[in-house]
Parts: structure tokens; sequence; C-alpha cells
């Protein structure tokens, strides 16, 4: 049974292609959470978990005392790697929060295209009921900092009610994000990035200090975790949006391209 979930060129590479870790404790989560992503946190059980990670049930017990306690660090590094994608775009629109916010919504508008499964966070909310869970505290503590975040970037880019445009910007990708796994990706969240700054300019923020690029589809055959996607952005956004991608120095006067992160914003 746990053979059927076995992706034998996965474990050799991780999403982004590089070399997958050797380390038997990071190959363990690095397979829990791609199982975890495709199948559910309860469709998913031990043994699979450590066929796929090249391992056994006695190894993955002795890094980790449960399963829960599993699910804990699958979603810990989920969170990792949202704070990447804050230091990108902070990187990326340096000294430039306006900039920043407009990125914000071009990297969630890719994680909408490229990924079907939703937000791997959410997703954990929804499966793991019980009030005590240990990852339920993860969860919140996540969820809050990224509004919190969010709120900040608002703030310092001169919004009006920085606080209330989070939280719309929040919910927006929230719903945008349970729109794509229920009707798929032509339905509601292919409009989310016209919807978001449509939102973003009702608020009056500050233009960015740079100018924009065009978006890039991401495409569909090396997108990690994603459904059959289309290589256009269906009804696209006019091409004064940047780009997604980070391809290198942009020309002169146009901003950088943020390059693809696979489930950048969780």
């Amino acid at each position: 049974m746990a053979g059927k979930f076995v992706k034998p060129e996965a474990i050799s590479r991780d999403e982004d292609g590089a070399a997958a870790p050797s380390r038997p404790r990071d190959r363990i989560v690095l397979s829990a959470r791609d199982l975890f992503h495709k199948h559910g946190i309860r469709g998913i059980g031990v043994d699979a978990i450590a066929e796929a990670a090249g391992t056994n049930k006695m190894t993955l017990y002795r890094h980790f005392g449960s399963k829960d306690d599993l699910i804990v660090a699958c979603l810990n590094k989920v969170a990792h790697d949202a704070d990447a994608a804050w230091d990108l775009l902070e990187a990326t629109y340096p000294g430039d929060p306006a900039g920043q916010l407009h990125g914000w919504v071009r990297l969630a508008g890719e994680c909408l295209v490229s990924d079907g499964r939703g937000c791997d966070m959410a997703n954990a909310a929804v499966e793991l009921t019980e009030s005590d869970h240990p990852a339920r505290r993860v969860i919140e503590e996540f969820k809050t900092t990224q509004r919190d975040r969010l709120a900040r970037l608002c703030r310092t880019a001169g919004v009006n009610h920085p606080d209330l445009l989070a939280d719309a910007m929040s919910l927006l990708f929230e719903g945008a994000r349970v729109s794509r796994q229920s009707v798929g990706a032509e339905g509601p969240s292919a409009r989310f990035m016209r919807m978001a700054e449509a939102i973003i300019a009702s608020f009056g923020a500050n233009a960015p200090k740079t100018a924009p690029d065009t978006v890039t589809a991401p495409d569909p055959a090396t997108a990690p975790h994603s459904v059959t996607a289309p290589h256009t952005v269906p009804n696209p956004p006019p091409k004064t949006e940047p780009s997604l991608r980070v391809t290198g120095a942009s020309a002169a006067g146009s901003a950088p391209k943020l390059r693809k992160t696979s489930k950048a914003l969780a």
C-alpha cells in the first residue's frame, strides 16, 4: 500500500531541482511534507513516509517521537520557507515598501497558478480538529505572524487603514486558495491579482519606486505540487504588472523580476 506513494525521482532531487538532503531527518521532513501536501495528513502513514525518504520506521521514530512531532516539523519548515519569501521581497525591492506590497500580490498569484493544493497550514487546520494538537499552535502563530507582517508592510507603504487592508488581503488570498482547490484555475482565483490591486488602490497606497514588468505564468512542467496549469494566466492582467521570476538584472528603469518560488506564501 505504501509503495504507491513512492516517487524515486523525488528522493534524489528537491522541489527546486537541487540535490536532496543526505541527512535522514531532513529527508524524512522533505518526503513527509511532499506527501502531506499531495495526499493530506490523514491520508499518509509513517510507512509511506519512511519508504519515500529511503529509510525505515525505526529511523523515523528515532528522529520524531510520533507522527504528530513530524507534522509539527513539516509545518515549521513551511513557516521557514515563508520567511524566505519575505526576504526575497525585501531584496528585490530594497527601500520600496510599495513595491514590496505589489510584489507580495504577485508572489501570491504565483502560488495560486502553480499549486492547486492550497495552503499547507490551512489544510492542516482543517484536518487536525483536536484543539490541543501541537500543530494547532504552530498554525495559529504562523497565520498571525503573516498577517502582522503584511500589516506592517501596508503601514510603511503609506496605506490608509493598513490593518484593515492587511485583513482584506489575507482573507482574499485565503479564499482564493480555497476557490482554486474547489473550482479550479479558471474560477474566481484567476482574477486574484486584479482584485488585490484594486483593493490596494482603493486604500491609497503609494506608487512603487520601480517601474513594473510583465507577468509570467510558471511552466506547468516544472512547477512543483501543481495540477495542470495553463501557460497563460486566465483573464491576464495588464502588461504593466511585474514578473514573478528573477532572471538577473533587469533593464534600467524596470522592476527586478521575482524568481519563481513554490508555496512561497502559505
